[in-house]
């Protein structure tokens, strides 16, 4: 008996990864095929040789490389615990059973206490063939290994996941109009006197009040009411940028009804002198964040631009 008891074993061992604990433990018991994914270099393939995709009594066979070694494992899983994150694999036939009469690795993962993150518990059970053979520490060493590199490939499906659902919420949307008036009379329409706007367009503005600042000073807010799809709206916006050499004007909307469907938006007109002619071209960039993919992209905004553009063009030709 004492023996048998000196060939058998166990290995435990902590590893503190990023990824949550269910993204890790859904790597090995639903999608163990995209291990090879996140580790090349440690595990080339796992197929799923009978069974199901983590469910008991399936059996993988792992290629997998180690001590600079390429090997293969058959294994079948014995125990997939989802609430408790956990997968236990018995090794059936491969490298492994050259040196050992049975082998079982448990993989259980933690949430960690009050905090980002998770502990994956790694835990090796074995009983050697001989006295001769090594306690598999450089096995653990593998699963350490393993174990990080996978956390990295979660940790970065996840960014490339934000990524592009930042995308697709954020957009910039453009128009050109071409106007009559000069620049630089459109662009003090905005800058200088924004009050005036409502009398120009007096069906799409009708007010625009000084609430902080001087009009056309970066840093001023300004409240405007207007008339967007049939519905009277207010926008508080702060102008973020002037350059009247440039004739542009930059303008943040910080509250108002906008925001109830964009977590920012960006107005940014620029008036430039026609090229060999009178009159002059306004472009229209409207930047912006949507709130969810349910919200529309503000295209009937831009079309309000365009006709706020046209009747201020005609008001300033009335002026003069």
């Amino acid at each position: 008996m004492a023996k048998a008891s000196s060939l058998v074993g166990k290995l435990e061992i902590d590893v503190e990864i990023k990824a949550s604990a269910e993204k890790f433990h859904h790597m090995w018991a639903g999608k163990p095929h995209h291990v090879s994914k996140a580790t090349p270099s440690n595990i080339q393939d796992c197929v799923l040789h009978e069974g199901d995709w983590g469910k008991v009594g399936s059996i993988l066979i792992w290629n997998y490389v180690h001590d600079g070694k390429e090997q293969v494992a058959h294994e079948r899983i014995e125990a997939v615990e989802p609430e408790n994150n956990l997968i236990t694999f018995r090794v059936l036939d491969g490298d492994l059973m050259k040196e050992y009469t049975s082998f079982v690795t448990t993989i259980q993962v933690t949430p960690k206490h009050g905090g980002p993150g998770s502990i994956v518990h790694w835990h090796l059970e074995y009983e050697k063939i001989s006295d001769e053979v090594a306690h598999p520490e450089t096995l653990l060493q593998f699963c350490i290994e393993i174990s990080k590199e996978i956390d990295e490939h979660l940790l970065a499906e996840e960014e490339e996941v934000k990524q592009t659902e930042t995308s697709s919420l954020v957009g910039k949307l453009e128009t050109d109009v071409e106007i009559k008036a000069s620049a630089e009379k459109f662009h003090h329409m905005w800058s200088g006197k924004p009050h005036h706007v409502s009398k120009a367009t007096p069906g799409n503005i009708q007010d625009c009040v000084l609430h902080e600042g001087d009009w056309g000073k970066v840093g001023s807010i300004l409240i405007w009411n207007y008339v967007h799809d049939g519905e009277a709206k207010v926008a508080k916006e702060k102008i973020e940028a002037v350059e009247p050499d440039k004739n542009l004007i930059t303008f943040r909307v910080i509250d108002g009804d906008l925001m109830k469907e964009y977590k920012s938006f960006v107005f940014t007109i620029q008036v430039t002198p026609k090229d060999g002619g009178s009159g002059s071209n306004v472009h229209w960039h409207l930047e912006y964040e949507k709130i969810s993919e349910e919200v529309a992209h503000p295209e009937t905004l831009l079309q309000l631009c365009v006709e706020i553009s046209k009747e201020i063009d005609e008001h300033l030709l009335a002026e003069e």
